[in-house]
């Protein structure tokens, strides 16, 4: 499985940040078609959490981002 990794802020405190991970459940997905993805699948979450801005992200194995 592949994970996108986003790295967000809280709007009103830029210095406030974490790393949030989205994990795609496809097996055959590409860290390509990941990335292509990416910018939906970032404005989703986005939605639900509209204190917050994605500042920068990248698509790596699952697993892989410890102590979220």
């Amino acid at each position: 499985m592949i994970e996108l990794v986003v790295s967000v802020c809280l709007i009103d405190d830029p210095s406030r940040c974490k790393e949030i991970s989205l994990t795609y459940t496809a097996e055959s997905l590409t860290p390509m078609q990941c990335l292509m993805m990416s910018p939906t699948e970032i404005a989703k979450w986005s939605e639900g959490h509209p204190k917050w801005v994605a500042k920068r992200w990248s698509c790596r194995p699952a697993g892989t981002l410890a102590n979220l």
